[in-house]
Order: C-alpha cells, then sequence, then structure tokens
C-alpha cells in the first residue's frame, strides 16, 4: 500500500511539474517582445528593413479638390467663393493663374497656405487651382 500511495504521490508531483513548467511557457509566450527597436547603422536581427510604398505621382486636381479643398470651397466657410459659382470666380481668376495659384501655395486671407494640406506638393496644389477654375467659370 505504501508503494501504491509513493508512487501515485511522486505520479502527482511529476504532473504537477509538467503542468507548472507548462504554464510558464504559456506565460513567456504571451509576454514576449513582438519586436525590436533598431537605431540607423545597427544590425536589426534577420528581419528585413521596412521599405515604404512608391508613390504614385502627384494626385490629380480633382482628388486634391476632394481631399482638401471642399471643405470650404463647397460651403463658403470662411469666406471662401464656392466652386462652380462664375460671378463670385470672375474677379479672382482675372487676377490671372499665377495670382490664383501664389494665393493657394502660400496663403490668402482666412486659407492657409495649401489649403492646410502639408503633404500637398505645389504641383497638386496648382491642379487643384485649375480644376475649381475649369469648374467655376
Amino acid at each position: 500500500m505504501k508503494r501504491v500511495l509513493a508512487a501515485v504521490l511522486l505520479g502527482f508531483g511529476l504532473t504537477a511539474g509538467a503542468v507548472m513548467a507548462s504554464v510558464e511557457d504559456e506565460i513567456r509566450a504571451r509576454i514576449e517582445p513582438v519586436g525590436e527597436v533598431c537605431l540607423e547603422g545597427q544590425e536589426c536581427g534577420s528581419a528585413a528593413a521596412p521599405t515604404q510604398a512608391a508613390s504614385s505621382g502627384p494626385r490629380s486636381g480633382s482628388e486634391v479638390y476632394d481631399a482638401v479643398c471642399m471643405a470650404c470651397h463647397t460651403t463658403g466657410a470662411a469666406g471662401a467663393p464656392v466652386i462652380g459659382d462664375a460671378d463670385a470666380w470672375a474677379p479672382r481668376i482675372d487676377q490671372g493663374m499665377e495670382t490664383l495659384i501664389n494665393h493657394a501655395i502660400n496663403g490668402f486671407n482666412a486659407m492657409p497656405a495649401k489649403g492646410g494640406c502639408a503633404s500637398c506638393s505645389d504641383e497638386e496644389i496648382k491642379a487643384a487651382v485649375e480644376h475649381i477654375v475649369a469648374e467655376s467659370e
């Protein structure tokens, strides 16, 4: 009987040890780091360096208008002339495209530089102005 009891206790002890090891392995797996910080010039493990998506080029005037300009030029917010309103745009268009593009790039009255689009290139702003003018003549 003592042998059976000793065998049972030994079995529980081994099983408990295996269960504890399994639980500890699971905990280690849950809290292991998901990445690493790597400074320029350092080896960064086996992971390949991230690549930036290539730009497909400048956006069209209508894309820039839809993304940035329409917020004010569709509603007339802050005194912005509404796209398609020929009477509101005529005196502005008479100043010339160079002036309109300069105002759009550098800001004018209540409009901030580039309409607040810091990521827009001058080329994209020019295309947006051309789009607005074409829709407003």
